[in-house]
């Protein structure tokens, strides 16, 4: 009777928590591979000057130490972890020219290729910016929601290890777990959460959640970080997808930056296509130097990256080749310690630019073409699976 039960959670639910839709699928993956190479084969890898990488190291690293598993995992490969480990220490008390000769000395880059190609697809994200008051009053009319109280979370595999290693998102009525409340729902009043700070702008409290946070100002001047605390488990519509599907904006106006000035000046008819997007996020104040990622650690600007996790365990080292806007080359070591929604797919990378106006305009522009390198160390054993 469990089993049932499971399974019909499975075909009522599964399809709400698969992830963002970002307009295309991914392609089914017939080959994954670790293609060995070096450090001379990676671009500008000599100009390299490691700079704050080695804070974002050694802060992965120190999550790292704690792990009591044997192996580093994703589903197409895995490797030692106390070799990793054993390196964290020692480049713990290392930096700039020192950490990066430990590096050259001890890891082995390896050219990430699925379906016999390395080539991928790279965006970004920023930490975005609202002013918000504890107290509802004047223009602070706008609520920002933490966790609901009724949300509940399972994970079907934790009833039966046969069924998917899946994370499902409901509320119960009349003793059934059901959906939760979709953003129109929300946007209609049913949800029963706290409000943990009043924004005076909608559209700033939605890029928010498409960014997962923010830094808020507050009426005083004072600043506070709003971080990401859940979902409501639905299916993220993006705004740019809908808005070009509906020929409201062209094309080459697809930018954030763009999309952001066409919400601000089409109000009512903002406030309707924003609404399309099911997906909902809700917020939590922290305490931190950054936003905070997948990890639990403080971002850093230029040298944090999300990734799919089915594919690049987090945690890892990674070796990026890829551009930013203007053609920028972002040719550097990176750590991958966060997740998105959208970000699905064997070569495939969001790259976190920072906070600020300059930052959202980098970000919002950003999709370009890539590839990267994880750099493993050269005792870790690395198994590819068949």
């Amino acid at each position: 009777m469990l089993r049932r039960v499971l399974l019909f959670f499975i075909l009522v639910l599964l399809a709400s928590c698969r992830g963002e839709d970002t307009g295309e699928m991914p392609a089914n993956v017939k080959h994954f591979e670790l293609q060995k190479s070096s450090f001379s084969a990676l671009k500008n890898w000599q100009g390299e000057e490691i700079g704050s990488f080695g804070k974002a190291l050694k802060d992965v690293c120190a999550v790292m130490e704690k792990k009591t598993q044997k192996k580093v995992k994703s589903s197409y490969f895995e490797y030692s972890l106390s070799a990793y480990q054993g390196h964290c220490r020692k480049m713990a008390a290392l930096s700039g020219k020192d950490l990066k000769s430990y590096i050259e000395r001890s890891f082995v880059p390896y050219a990430v290729v699925v379906n016999g190609s390395a080539d991928g697809k790279f965006t970004s994200y920023y930490e975005a910016e609202l002013k918000a008051s504890f107290e509802r009053g004047g223009k602070y009319q706008f609520p920002i929601y933490g966790k609901p109280n009724d949300l509940v979370e399972i994970n079907l595999r934790d009833f039966d290890a046969k069924l998917p290693n899946q994370r499902l998102v409901g509320r119960v009525k009349d003793g059934k777990l059901i959906k939760y409340y979709t953003r129109k729902e929300v946007d209609a009043g049913k949800l029963d959460a706290p409000v943990i700070l009043w924004g005076d702008d909608p559209v700033d409290i939605y890029i928010m959640q498409i960014q997962g946070a923010a830094v808020a100002t507050l009426p005083d001047g004072r600043q506070i970080r709003v971080g990401y605390a859940d979902n409501n488990g639905h299916r993220f519509r993006g705004i740019g997808s809908i808005l070009l599907e509906k020929g409201l904006i062209k094309r080459g106006d697809a930018s954030m930056p763009k999309i952001r000035e066409w919400l601000k000046g089409n109000g009512e008819s903002a406030k309707k296509n924003m609404l399309l997007n099911d997906r909902y996020i809700f917020h939590k104040i922290v305490e931190a130097d950054g936003p905070l990622g997948a990890m639990g650690l403080p971002l850093i600007a230029g040298r944090s990256l999300a990734v799919d996790k089915d594919y690049i365990p987090l945690g890892s080292m990674m070796w990026l080749e890829t551009t930013g806007p203007d053609n920028i080359l972002l040719n550097k070591l990176v750590m991958a310690e966060d997740v998105g929604g959208a970000i699905k797919g064997g070569v495939r990378g969001d790259y976190f630019w920072g906070h600020g106006e300059e930052a959202f305009d980098c970000a919002g522009r950003m999709n370009s073409k890539g590839r990267y390198f994880i750099l493993l160390p050269k005792n870790a054993e690395v198994k590819v699976y068949d």
